[in-house]
């Protein structure tokens, strides 16, 4: 390990989730919120005991939130944006969050945008979520592998 390299934990987003995530993401920036859902489904399934596993979920969560408030229904985009604020918060206490995380994915405006959403918010409170778009754009990432 390089001097001053943070050191690994277990769990946390690595260069591997950030590949894994890469076709997921396209998905979601197209507002293709289904295909999003299902492409990182399998990779949530298939990376049980990982925490990183949480960033996919809670990604996956707030995908179904999109897919509720484009169908106009408010009541299964609040839950899924609750169900969501409880994987951010694992991802922050499980110290899954790195600075692949936060530079890859514009983590931190994402959670900001997740958060500002009220518990009883209503289908413009999701306004800015539903415009968002990770950045870069997936084929600008320039990640070693």
């Amino acid at each position: 390990m390089r001097h001053g390299a943070p050191t690994y934990h277990y769990g946390q987003f690595t260069n591997e989730h950030l590949q894994l995530i890469r076709p997921g993401i396209k998905l979601y920036n197209q507002k293709f919120y289904w295909e999003c859902h299902e492409c990182l489904e399998e990779l949530w399934l298939a990376d049980k005991g990982d925490n990183a596993r949480y960033v996919y979920w809670a990604i996956i969560q707030v995908a179904a939130a999109m897919i509720h408030v484009r169908d106009e229904k408010i009541l299964g985009a609040q839950g899924m944006i609750a169900k969501a604020k409880e994987k951010i918060e694992k991802c922050q206490k499980l110290n899954v969050e790195t600075e692949l995380l936060k530079k890859y994915l514009d983590w931190e405006n994402f959670k900001i945008m997740v958060f500002e959403i009220p518990n009883e918010g209503e289908l413009r409170d999701f306004k800015m979520l539903y415009d968002f778009k990770f950045t870069p754009e997936p084929d600008q990432w320039e990640v070693e592998c």
